[in-house]
């Protein structure tokens, strides 16, 4: 997530034959195991138009180089078969054959990666979503409580229905973005970093649940179910293992400022160059002028009546709810462009802002997808009904926490919870760090 505090550094040999790479690698994944180690490394600094510009490579390294050293293995929460640890590089010399694509391009190669496994990640936290949907079902018409199933209160049906809902919008979000990738539909970082960001918030959400549900057999261990005679159903598991997914391949807080930087890329650079204060005032008026011209004519049309596009393949169900993310879309687009006139070239350290934006944006994308994927469904022959009525009490639920970001966009009390914990970080509120035992 912060390149550029990269620690291990990479620098050409005398003869220049290879580079000797020097450092450390904190939570290298299938490290005891691997013969083999790809790693990202700081090689020397270029001059791109006089300036000074970083660079980071990416090495194919044996992990029998002499100079090689595993000096601990990591154990976590979840995760418990992960062989993952600390390896440490001192004068490793590696071959400049081995440097993958050209140098200062180790980014790129991340990055490429990390796409993947932006959606790896989702289509597990599917696959785990179900099993817990399947778990709580069962357990919902065969605990009787106040002298009917569990299913039967509002209280467990409501945590089962937004499980059941939000699993389905997460195979669908899952599906439509893969497919995307798979017919190379240009560029999809915004597309995959949603999936990651939603799918494993909402997996988090759904193994709570299943806890809840489960009550005291979900926070025993399976070992422990089966010692006296139960079904071994690990939902503690389940809790512990899918609890890092929101942290790696791009912790939920770093997808939600990428996304955001990513949609606002467009407006600056059409008129970022006004906020500029290193440019010379004649670029910045010149810049005033061409993004009036644009923002005069885009900025009516937010207004306008949505289009959604041709629906009549859609079923009549459906069809709401794709008009309201159609609508929803355009509110959002003014809400954004007013918090770029609110906070000009600071809106960036607005950053519970920007996240609402971006959770409302993922919220329209996975009502799209899951209307699309019903539709998908009932053409394959599923049965309609079935389909429908996930997809329908999904969108109101979405739709429901839309409008609860578009409300929290206006009014919030963002600053007074920064203020309280810079209070803490000064010293502050000792009442909170005494009385603890």
């Amino acid at each position: 997530s912060d390149p550029a505090n990269m620690s291990l550094r990479a620098d050409l040999s005398e003869d220049g034959s290879a580079w000797i790479l020097n450092g450390e690698k904190l939570w290298c994944t299938n490290l005891i195991k691997a013969g083999v180690l790809v790693v990202m490394a700081k090689t020397p600094p270029k001059l791109v138009n006089g300036k000074e510009r970083k660079q980071i490579s990416a090495f194919i390294v044996d992990v029998d180089s002499p100079g090689v050293e595993i000096t601990y293995r990591c154990h976590f929460m979840g995760l418990r078969a992960l062989y993952n640890g600390i390896v440490k590089f001192t004068d490793v010399r590696v071959p400049r054959e081995n440097m993958i694509a050209k140098e200062g391009q180790g980014l790129k190669v991340a990055l490429t990666t990390l796409n993947t496994g932006r959606l790896t990640i989702p289509a597990a936290c599917v696959g785990l979503s179900k099993r817990l949907v399947e778990i709580c079902r069962k357990w919902a018409g065969e605990r009787i409580q106040w002298g009917a199933p569990i299913g039967q209160h509002s209280a467990i049906a409501g945590k089962i229905a937004e499980m059941a809902a939000n699993t389905f919008a997460m195979e669908a979000i899952t599906f439509l973005t893969s497919a995307l990738v798979d017919r190379k539909a240009g560029d999809l970082r915004i597309e995959t970093a949603m999936c990651k960001m939603w799918c494993t918030e909402m997996t988090w959400k759904i193994a709570d649940d299943a806890m809840q549900v489960r009550g005291g057999r979900g926070y025993e261990t399976a070992q422990s179910l089966a010692g006296r005679g139960e079904e071994p159903i690990a939902v503690e598991r389940f809790l512990r293992d899918c609890r890092i997914n929101t942290i790696f391949e791009g912790s939920s807080e770093i997808m939600r400022l990428f996304i955001a930087r990513e949609a606002l890329d467009p407006h600056l650079k059409v008129g970022g160059a006004i906020f500029n204060t290193t440019l010379p005032m004649s670029t910045r008026m010149k810049s005033m002028f061409g993004s009036g011209s644009f923002y005069s004519r885009w900025y009516p049309r937010q207004y306008t009546r949505s289009h959604a596009g041709d629906l009549s393949e859609l079923h009549e169900d459906l069809r709401p709810h794709v008009q309201y993310g159609a609508a929803a879309s355009k509110r959002l687009a003014r809400g954004l462009f007013h918090a770029m006139m609110r906070f000009g070239p600071k809106l960036d350290r607005e950053q519970l802002l920007l996240s609402r934006f971006v959770d409302i944006a993922t919220e329209i994308f996975a009502i799209c997808a899951a209307c699309s994927y019903a539709q998908h469904l009932i053409n394959l022959g599923k049965p309609a009904a079935e389909v429908l009525s996930l997809a329908d009490y999904f969108c109101r639920s979405a739709r429901s926490r839309i409008s609860h970001h578009f409300a929290g966009t206006a009014k919030n009390a963002d600053q007074r919870g920064y203020s309280l914990t810079q209070e803490l970080l000064g010293g502050k509120h000792e009442l909170l760090r005494t009385g603890i035992v």
